[in-house]
């Protein structure tokens, strides 16, 4: 039999280091595009480079084609390749100067083109009629390539963005930040696999996966798809979102600590999607697989973020004249919200010179649909920034989420609306992410608006709001602008205008009638502002014991004020939207002239308690009312956060790869009342193969459990144990701690 060759040997363990992917594996070839690997080929005879001819061909898909960049033919020597005439994402071959072609011994760099597909390709050698598989291998993005579209020029980025298997998620409020570990360990087993498997699966390879594959050379086209497989409302999506009450067939998402389980228990389902997740899993989840493809990517999270439904860059906040909001408006706003900015450039976009390219905004958790599809982004943070809302995709959703203008109501029983305040600063608050080479919060507000109160912000606002968003396929939406310069936008059926202010703490702004038969908004005389009123923390507030704040007001009118205090405390979801309403109270006071007043307000763990299990901040309003003046109304609010009780965790001894390591978890009991449905969950990519589940029996005031944990670390470096305790009365509180794994 005439062989075409006698061995191939394709070097993985040497060329996955050199392009960044020894983490995956070391025996299958896995190489980034743009850049050379070497393949070694044993021929059956001598090779003479002059004289002879050497072909091979690469292809991925299922319908490969070389106009589609899908498949391509390569050689030695190039000039006699023959490709098609409109043959795209061409590869190449030289002879590389180890090679001993006297001796039958090839050595080929062969280089994968900076705009291959991304996936799955297939290699075969050619030789007249006969052709011989050479092996499988995988093209990844690569951020090392200038010619590649999510070219980072810094190493200390690449090394963060694309390499790190660990991060913090932050959460909390503006006021209490608070940050969670995550797993992202996108270098794991068979996570690279089960990514390629999400591709597939999506629908638009489902409708044509030739034209799905050909995309794939596009980052601008995976964030896409990978946006909407993150979450399953149109497809086999990789996660089931869930804002109430978790059922008992699904896990609650503040259990998760990491990505590998969530996208291992979706491919062992057979791609059914896994059951809960919220903002901030989607995004963990999202940043995982895009890092295993090799755009560069981080977890962002911005707090007071706005859900803007009609795009009009405003939201609507109610009360009730008892200070509760009393029904939940269509738009909201959110403690918190978390996305991920990719890397990558976007020639897509109107101006030369790269203006738009950098991070871009990629947000997986399903709010609104962009062109059809439960999906979001990639928006240009300079777009956001600059106020660009025509831009696709998605940049008025985006503006709106950290820069949208609060109005809030006051409505009264058998009394028109009447508007407290008009709030420009209160949306995008602290957009925080994770530091490069350390686990400090890095505050990146300025790269998407310019400071709060200044009449750049102003101008910016003004410029947003007056955007043509026809062009992003709203051709139903028309724009107006009033005399101050200030767009509104209006469906073609309601016009509705908003007054632009500042923040005011009772009604020194606009106060408003509305005519309900018009449906239109009428300013009535500015109310002058006498009091001034605020909340704060007596104590820091802690779960499992008694709320203390204090509510301060002041008053530099001459004369007293009887006031009427309507004090409200709310369990809240982090999504803006109340639970459940856990203390009301009224108090008349008397303010008065040049002195504070201070009002003490205790929430016992008693009353709040039973109610917080499935929240995640408590909301405090005082509505103060002047008696003598009932028209003059002053709102003041606070949303805390309570303190977890901690987790003790302690590393026993040295971490050496493939030798066993003891750790030892605690926990106690801060509450005078038992814990009941105790468990530990503990987690960690390249520590744990599989996560560990431990039930505990109940544990009574004042008393500590203990879980002495023995395992195997199984990779190098620096790795992350993450513990998860979870019981009757305190939902899913987490600890980690940071183990190096040493080779000897």
């Amino acid at each position: 039999m005439d062989l075409l060759y006698r061995t191939v040997d394709l070097h993985c363990q040497a060329n996955n280091s050199a392009h960044h992917t020894s983490d995956i594996s070391t025996e299958e070839l896995i190489i980034r595009r743009g850049q050379s690997f070497l393949l070694n080929l044993e021929l059956p005879r001598p090779f003479n480079p002059n004289t002879d001819q050497l072909h091979f061909t690469v292809k991925t898909g299922s319908r490969a084609s070389e106009d589609l960049g899908t498949q391509s033919a390569f050689g030695i020597p190039e000039s006699h390749v023959t490709r098609s005439p409109g043959a795209k994402a061409k590869w190449r071959a030289e002879l590389d100067t180890t090679s001993s072609p006297a001796l039958g011994r090839v050595t080929l760099a062969v280089t994968p083109p900076a705009d291959a597909p991304v996936g799955n390709y297939y290699l075969t050698m050619e030789r007249g009629d006969k052709e011989a598989s050479l092996g499988r291998l995988v093209v990844l993005f690569n951020p090392w390539c200038p010619e590649d579209w999510v070219y980072l020029p810094e190493e200390e980025e690449r090394q963060e963005y694309v390499l790190n298997e660990h991060g913090v998620i932050y959460k909390g409020t503006n006021k209490y930040i608070s940050s969670v570990p995550w797993d992202y360990g996108q270098f794991d087993e068979d996570i690279m696999d089960i990514c390629m498997k999400i591709l597939d699966v999506n629908p638009k390879y489902l409708r044509d996966p030739t034209d799905d594959v050909s995309a794939r050379c596009n980052p601008i086209y995976v964030s896409r798809v990978v946006s909407a497989m993150i979450n399953s409302f149109d497809d086999a999506g990789v996660l089931v979102g869930c804002w109430g009450k978790p059922d008992r067939r699904g896990v609650p998402p503040s259990m998760w600590s990491g990505s590998v389980e969530i996208l291992k228990q979706w491919r062992r389902n057979g791609c059914h999607s896994v059951k809960y997740g919220q903002c901030w899993v989607f995004a963990g989840v999202m940043c995982t697989v895009m890092r295993c493809l090799g755009i560069p990517c981080r977890v962002v999270t911005n707090y007071q973020s706005a859900h803007d439904t009609d795009k009009s860059l405003t939201v609507d906040v109610y009360y009730s004249d008892f200070g509760v909001r009393p029904k939940e408006s269509k738009d909201t706003i959110w403690n918190f919200h978390v996305w991920v900015e990719a890397w990558m450039k976007r020639p897509d976009l109107e101006g030369e010179g790269g203006n738009y390219d950098g991070w871009q905004v990629l947000d997986p958790t399903p709010q609104e649909k962009s062109k059809g599809v439960f999906c979001c982004g990639p928006a240009s943070v300079k777009a956001i920034l600059d106020g660009h809302t025509h831009l696709k995709y998605d940049s008025p959703f985006v503006y709106a989420e950290v820069n949208a203008d609060v109005i809030d109501w006051l409505l009264m029983f058998n009394d028109p609306k009447q508007q407290l305040c008009s709030d420009t600063k209160r949306v995008g608050q602290n957009i925080s992410t994770k530091s490069i080479g350390s686990n400090k919060r890095q505050n990146i507000t300025a790269t998407y608006k310019a400071r709060e109160g200044t009449e750049l912000e102003r101008n910016t606002f003004k410029h947003a709001i007056t955007r043509d968003y026809s062009l992003e396929g709203h051709a139903r939406h028309k724009i107006s602008v009033n005399r101050e310069g200030l767009g509104t936008e209006a469906e073609e059926e309601e016009e509705q205008e908003n007054a632009e202010g500042g923040r005011s703490i009772g009604n020194g702004e606009i106060t408003v009638e509305e005519n309900e038969e018009e449906n239109a908004v009428v300013p009535t005389a500015p109310l002058p502002q006498m009091v001034v009123m605020q909340i704060e923390e007596a104590s820091t507030p802690i779960s499992g014991q008694d709320v203390h704040l204090k509510v301060t007001l002041s008053s530099e009118d001459r004369v007293p004020r009887s006031l009427s205090l309507r004090v409200n405390a709310q369990t809240m979801l982090y999504t803006g939207v109340p639970a459940a309403n856990v203390l009301t109270k009224i108090e008349e006071h008397t303010l008065q002239p040049g002195r504070a007043l201070s009002v003490a307000v205790v929430i016992p763990f008693s009353v709040y308690g039973e109610h917080l299990f499935d929240c995640d901040s408590m909301n405090i309003s005082v509505l103060a009312t002047d008696q003598n003046h009932p028209k003059l109304v002053y709102l003041a609010e606070n949303n805390i956060v309570l303190q977890d009780p901690p987790i003790s965790i302690t590393v026993k001894g040295v971490a050496r790869l493939y030798h066993q390591l003891e750790v030892d978890v605690a926990f106690s009991n801060p509450i005078q009342e038992t814990l009941q449905n105790c468990s530990f969950h503990v987690s960690g990519s390249g520590l744990l193969i599989n996560p560990v589940e431990a039930s505990l029996p109940d544990l009574k005031p004042g008393r500590r459990i203990r879980l002495v944990l023995a395992f195997t670390p199984y990779r190098i470096g620096k790795k992350i144990l993450v513990v998860d305790f979870d019981c009757s009365t305190f939902r899913d509180v987490k600890a980690s701690v940071t183990i190096d794994v040493q080779l000897h």
